[in-house]
This record gives C-alpha cells, structure tokens and sequence, in this order.
C-alpha cells in the first residue's frame, strides 16, 4: 500500500481528502504544520506528498527547499495543492521538481483522488 503525505491545515479538508484517498487504497497521513511535515517525512518517506503552500510554522516554499536541498530528496513525489493559482506559483514550483500543482478550487475532491492514483500507479 503506497503512503501519502498529506500537508494541509484545514480540517475539513483534511477529512475530505483523507477518506477521498483511503477509500482509493492509500494509507495517508497528515501534518498540519511545515515542521511536522518535514518530521514525518524523514519518519514516514511517504511515496508521495501532497503539499499545501499555506500552513502555519513554515511555509510550502519552505518545505520544498529543505527537503530538496537539506534532505536531498531528490526523488520525492509532490503535489502541490493550494488555493494560491497565480502563474508565478505554478512556476515556482516548477523549480522544485513538482509533479503536478493543482488548485483548490478547479479540482473536486475525485479530480484530486485520480490525478494522484494516476501519478502512483
């Protein structure tokens, strides 16, 4: 079973997605914060992080550079999902090596679930 990262910090978000990506056959975590994402992922090595730019005690950028360039986890699996869909973030996360950087509000709950089921098949 392939594990999934889930850096988002609105709970009823977390729900949605959580039970979206358990019921397609995922094991899923959660951090809510930049600092636990960065603890789960040393203790996790999730297959796939799906990660929200906004979030209290460190910014998605700065996750992104940490564990690109500190961690050198070069390999990684992200999706960025953010409510933040201007065209600089979409290339700023290009930078990092970012699979996919999907919007909140143009993908339901089900686009998500079957663009990450796409990227981890």
């Amino acid at each position: 079973m392939k594990t999934i990262l889930l850096a988002e910090d609105d709970t009823f978000l977390i729900d949605i997605y959580t039970k979206q990506l358990t019921v397609a056959g995922f094991n899923v975590q959660v951090a809510s914060d930049g600092e636990s994402v960065i603890n789960k992922i040393i203790e996790l090595k999730p297959d796939l992080l799906i990660l929200d730019i906004i979030l209290p005690k460190m910014s998605g950028w700065d996750i992104l550079k940490k564990v690109r360039e500190e961690l050198n986890m070069k390999d990684l699996k992200i999706v960025i999902l953010s409510a933040l869909s201007q065209k600089e973030y979409l290339e700023k996360g290009a930078t990092f090596n970012v699979i996919k950087y999907l919007t909140k509000t143009d993908n339901t709950p089900s686009q998500i679930t079957e663009e990450i089921k796409k990227i981890l098949s």
